[in-house]
């Protein structure tokens, strides 16, 4: 028995094999790790997965040292889907690996950058964070002499297409589309994409009350949060402990709540369907399909979500480094486009085969916020700017 055997004797028989990781579009010789395994480390050790560590997730970088960025966050979300795959015996190196790669292809300055590319791109096949993970992989990440991107397995690659959707202009990824968009994704596809809005539920809600921008008070009108009051019945020192203590006792308890309310709920979905093999879960139709929250949790997660978009997410403070963001990344965008002789030269090697458009997008797709901040900074003639 070989080491993919040996690893997928220890899986469900719904869960995706690594013997069924579909093999690479350059074949490698196989190593004494496992592809999905091969495929997480070079996720790590790209040079994209660095920069998420500034990049915004709510808060830009800048304005402090412990509010969490891309880099944390996808991190956060690889140690709760692992947990959960394991628990429920489910492919662990896939579901990390996945979680690692989730956010690649965020420009900076959070969701702000993505709409104004999104907008400055319309008419030359938009921008969308997935696709543009899903580009960096298969194209821009350049760290092998015989290929582009990380020739990562075809399984993965179909496990990150989210929506599914890729760009018209990576003709790469069109087969490898028609497969996703043939049946439902694999079980470990799904359950990285709940532990995402879980994990990010969580960490704003913490980061918003740290920020000062939450009030308290309003956040303890939320259901879930009577379990404050549990808590101080049962441990006299929660009530003596200061209130940022407090605070992070029962978010880690909301979200352990989550996690078990995930596992537990998707064990019995599974038990219940019985797919046989990851092809019956790819055969699944939505009122059908396992992995998911149960009602009660789902809906107080919903709740929490509502209470962040309208208090956090659309608050002065946030709306105002966000638009900042956007003038910035519109300015550069039109500067690069009137004079690409600016572009790196990486990116100007790839104008005939890729457009300058995208080559743009691409280019400031792959910023920093403080880079970003650094080339806006010297292109305008500023001594100094700071968000």
């Amino acid at each position: 028995m070989n080491l993919l055997e040996r690893e997928d004797a220890l899986l469900l028989p719904c869960a995706l094999h690594y013997t069924e990781h579909g093999g690479r579009d350059y074949p490698e010789e196989e190593t004494s790790r496992t592809p999905f395994a091969r495929d997480r480390d070079r996720i790590i050790h790209s040079r994209a997965f660095r920069r998420l560590g500034y990049k915004t997730q709510v808060f830009v970088n800048s304005q402090g040292d412990n509010y969490r960025t891309r880099l944390t966050h996808s991190m956060e979300v690889s140690q709760v889907a692992r947990s959960v795959a394991r628990a429920l015996g489910l492919n662990q190196d896939y579901a990390e690996c996945l979680a690692l790669a989730h956010d690649l292809g965020h420009p900076p300055f959070g969701h702000a950058g993505q709409d104004v590319l999104h907008m400055l791109m319309q008419e030359h096949g938009g921008f969308e964070h997935n696709c543009q993970s899903l580009r960096i992989v298969s194209r821009l990440e350049e760290r092998y002499m015989h290929f582009e991107g990380l020739n990562l397995c075809r399984a993965t690659l179909k496990g990150m297409l989210k929506h599914p959707r890729v760009y018209d202009c990576d003709t790469q990824l069109h087969d490898i589309l028609a497969e996703r968009k043939s049946g439902a994704p694999a079980l470990e596809a799904r359950l990285v994409d709940l532990c995402d809005q879980l994990t990010y539920t969580y960490h704003d809600l913490d980061d918003g009350l740290d920020a000062g921008i939450l009030d308290f008070d309003e956040v303890r009108e939320l259901p879930a949060w009577e379990v404050e009051e549990k808590l101080a019945r049962r441990d006299a020192a929660f009530a003596r402990s200061r209130r940022p203590v407090q605070i992070r006792v029962i978010l880690r308890q909301l979200l352990g709540r989550w996690i078990g309310d995930l596992t537990e709920t998707t064990g019995e979905w599974i038990r219940t369907v019985g797919p046989g093999s990851v092809q019956d879960v790819y055969a699944l139709p939505p009122e059908r399909y396992p992995v998911r929250l149960s009602p009660t949790t789902e809906e107080s997660v919903q709740e929490i979500r509502k209470f962040l978009f309208s208090k956090l997410y659309r608050h002065s403070s946030v709306l105002k480094m966000s638009r900042r963001g956007e003038n910035i990344l519109r300015e550069l965008f039109s500067e690069y486009l009137a004079r690409p002789g600016m572009l790196s030269e990486r990116s100007a090697m790839q104008l005939n085969s890729h457009g300058l458009e995208r080559v743009v997008c691409d280019y400031i797709a792959g910023m920093t916020d403080r880079f970003a901040l650094k080339e806006y900074a010297y292109l305008s003639g500023m001594d100094q700017a700071v968000l």
